[in-house]
């Protein structure tokens, strides 16, 4: 259900401000059929959630095409006109460049970049809140950008994870656990993938594929003689899209 200002809001009324996009179609049609309340101070809000969860599920299909690779923390590469590597395998924004250059040099140049899979996902919502600011806000926003997992995130750029949510939705960020992973290989004891809306999920070293691939991936790269299979945790990992709405709305 969705309340906009305190009321129940017909969702006829909120379909001609999408344009019959895809993806915001549906995210707002499960959020009307959702028996939990969904809350929102304005129509304003609610679309800009519409807009920050298409410009996710693009700007992952953009990296998955970008061919940046996957590395290791410890092997991570970047081009080091726009991003200093620390010492943990992170990138941080160099003061001498635009963020939002930065964070487009990425997408047109990835062949020059390798990381892990959380970082991965760090970059695909600082691109989606790129494409929703544009350029003069999100370069006035974000001036300290540093890339590794949203533990160390611009303090504008709140990310949480929820646990048992009750609806999943396109730009949601799942993750496949691999509980018995080879302690020779620790970089497949997991993967973050965003759900693309289709039924495929993006997730850096394993590209645009489904939870079953993904899952398959990670069982190959299980302890010798384990059984126990990796798996979907019941959980969601997001921006905090109210807090983004009320920067872009100041």
């Amino acid at each position: 259900m969705i309340m906009i200002s305190g009321n129940n809001t017909d969702v006829d009324v909120i379909k001609p401000s999408i344009n019959n996009d895809e993806i915001k179609l549906k995210v707002l049609n499960t959020l009307h059929r959702s028996t939990y309340n969904y809350k929102y101070s304005s129509k304003e809000e609610l679309l800009f959630v519409l807009e920050m969860r298409k410009n996710i599920v693009q700007s992952s299909k953009m990296l998955f095409k970008s061919r940046m690779r996957f590395r290791t923390f410890k092997e991570s590469e970047c081009n080091e006109y726009y991003w200093e590597r620390t010492r943990e395998g992170g990138f941080l924004l160099k003061n001498s460049v635009s963020p939002s250059s930065a964070i487009k040099n990425i997408y047109t140049h990835g062949r020059l970049y390798g990381t892990e899979c959380a970082t991965a996902i760090v970059i695909v919502y600082y691109k989606a809140v790129l494409d929703t600011f544009k350029d003069d806000l999100f370069n006035r926003l974000f001036t300290n950008i540093y890339l590794m997992d949203w533990q160390n995130l611009d303090g504008r750029l709140k990310v949480s994870t929820y646990r048992n949510p009750p609806d999943f939705f396109p730009g949601d960020c799942r993750y496949v656990k691999n509980p018995d992973v080879n302690p020779l290989t620790p970089q497949w004891q997991g993967e973050n993938a965003i759900d693309l809306g289709n039924g495929y999920y993006y997730g850096h070293g394993v590209g645009i594929t489904t939870i079953d691939e993904i899952i398959y991936a990670l069982n190959r790269n299980r302890k010798e003689g384990s059984t126990v299979s990796a798996y979907l945790l019941d959980s969601a990992t997001l921006p905090d899209f109210k807090r983004l709405f009320n920067l872009y709305a100041a």
